[in-house]
């Protein structure tokens, strides 16, 4: 298969980058052909700190990806994430007068929604049309060409992001080699890998619990209500550890891993685990009760923060089931505080729940790798779900992202010709 038919996904994450390639298949999904991985070195809460570090570890993902898909890799579907994130929903309306609704009515009534003032230190990354309205009738999901009407009427959502994040970000990635398809905001990803059409439809809370971030991503009815992004994850636990015990964070996210547990209903009062670390020269003993209630005190912050998130935005009752995934959502004991706190079905998602994935499907099953499987899914989708990417509308001339995706591939593609 050519390379210009391969599909390329790069989660840039706090805590690791991620490259995957995969292509099409005639399910339907995807066949994947190879992915590289690497520690992420340069990001903070799903923001660029640091370029050069961050530059070199998506390389270092990219070059192990390519080793593994025998392909050369030019360009890829980036995701966004990080606290600068955030989202509203607005809506338009038109006249028609009494005639049949044309596509150029469409455009109208959308750009009617997207006459919003956004300040200057922000631009859109994702619109999402929810749902249309002809006079009276509602929940109309798909363009109502040829309906007549007088009134026509859409409600859509709209995700923002910071400009100077997003283009650090880009930048990186154009450092590093490679063209950016599209942004995508990994929440809305990760519901392309772990979200099944029933999820969408009848109501879900995809959790994405990351590294530096934890996203959040509400559906019903087949259409995204609300998406945020909260600028806490499973490094702060790491870091929690660290603090307590005067240990190194590489010493305490082994711990968080092999030991870790937020769930206060387990009883290891008496047991105690051994940590070696380079700075002592015997091992320390942790005592498993006192570390669950340190894990627990920074979760339960958490979902008191996902629970007012879910109160703010008014689609609280709509949620009737609620689906975890990312690498912190293996912690031990997170489904089940999650179901206690949210008084929800909880369960974890794995990629492929929504697609099939075949060709080497072993090496993505894994929550960590939902987000990379799901801008892969979105590729292939074109979104899907009402989403119209502004980095790719009809209209380039209000293209801000787009713009600046063109203007740095310029400067770095004259910088190279020297």
């Amino acid at each position: 298969m050519a390379s210009n038919e391969l599909l390329v996904g790069l989660d840039v994450g706090t805590t690791k980058v991620c490259c995957l390639v995969a292509a099409p298949n005639q399910n339907g999904g995807l066949d994947i052909r190879g992915m590289g991985t690497s520690r992420s070195r340069g990001m903070r809460k799903g923001m660029v700190v640091n370029i050069e570090s961050t530059v070199e570890s998506i390389r270092e993902a990219v070059a192990e990806a390519q080793g593994m898909a025998g392909c050369q890799i030019n360009s890829a579907y980036l995701g966004v994430a990080g606290g600068h994130v955030s989202s509203f929903n607005s809506s338009g309306m038109i006249g028609v007068g009494k005639k049949m609704i044309s596509e150029e009515d469409i455009s109208r009534v959308y750009d009617s929604a997207l006459a919003i003032a956004t300040p200057m230190d922000r631009e859109v990354l994702h619109t999402v049309v929810q749902e249309y309205k002809v006079d009276d009738q509602v929940g109309i999901i798909d363009p109502p060409l040829g309906m007549t009407g007088v009134r026509l009427e859409v409600q859509v959502h709209v995700i923002t992001g910071a400009v100077n994040a997003v283009r650090n970000l880009i930048n990186c990635v154009m450092q590093a080699g490679l063209e950016v398809n599209e942004i995508v905001l990994e929440s809305v990803a990760s519901a392309e890998a772990v979200l099944t059409p029933e999820d969408k439809e009848l109501g879900v809370a995809l959790l994405d619990f990351g590294g530096g971030t934890t996203d959040i991503a509400i559906y019903s009815g087949q259409r995204i209500r609300h998406s945020a992004v909260l600028a806490m994850g499973g490094n702060n636990l790491t870091r929690d550890l660290s603090q307590s015990y005067h240990i190194s964070l590489e010493s305490a996210e082994k711990l968080k891993i092999e030991h870790g547990c937020c769930n206060v209903n387990i009883s290891n009062d008496d047991e105690f685990v051994d940590i070696v670390t380079p700075l002592s020269a015997t091992p320390l003993k942790i005592q498993m009760s006192n570390m669950r209630q340190l894990l627990c005190s920074r979760i339960d912050e958490i979902m008191f923060l996902i629970n007012s998130e879910f109160v703010r935005c008014g689609y609280d009752e709509l949620i009737h089931e609620v689906v975890i995934t990312g690498g912190s959502s293996l912690l031990r004991g997170a489904t089940e505080v999650v179901k206690i706190v949210l008084d929800r079905p909880v369960r974890l998602g794995l990629p492929g729940q929504s697609a099939h994935i075949g060709g080497l499907a072993e090496i993505v099953s894994h929550p960590s790798y939902s987000t990379a499987v799901g801008l892969c899914l979105f590729a292939l989708n074109r979104g899907g779900g009402g989403f119209r990417n502004v980095n790719f509308n009809r209209n380039e001339s209000k293209s801000f992202f787009k713009k600046i995706i063109h203007s740095l591939s310029s400067f770095f593609s004259n910088k190279n010709s020297f």
